[in-house]
């Protein structure tokens, strides 16, 4: 699912290293995953227009539909948990996770 998520935010097809930084995996596993992707249909393979020795995947249609999808639960689950949270709560929780996420280490 990272991996769908990775190519779903990407502005452009991604390289197996690039994948493999985004989602936080070693190469040999992000080519692995990658191939799982393209046996389920969920992403393809295409030529970098920049070196024709290397490949660049995208989603394919499929793919981009099970990403939204996830990501419209999981919003709908977040909603929903958020429905017992007041204004101030809300605003809390945001600024927290805002800090958490400034201070959590970068590679």
């Amino acid at each position: 699912m990272r991996l769908l998520e990775a190519l779903a935010a990407a502005s452009h097809p991604l390289s197996v290293s690039e994948i493999g930084a985004a989602i936080g995996v070693d190469q040999p596993r992000a080519s692995r995953l990658v191939q799982q992707a393209v046996d389920l249909e969920l992403a393809r393979r295409e030529a970098d227009p920049d070196d024709a020795r290397r490949t660049r995947i995208a989603l394919t249609a499929a793919g981009e539909k099970f990403a939204s999808g996830v990501r419209g639960e999981r919003r709908a689950a977040l909603a929903a948990a958020l429905t017992g949270f007041t204004d101030i709560e809300r605003a809390e929780l945001a600024r927290l996770l805002d800090k958490l996420a400034e201070a959590w280490p970068r590679d």
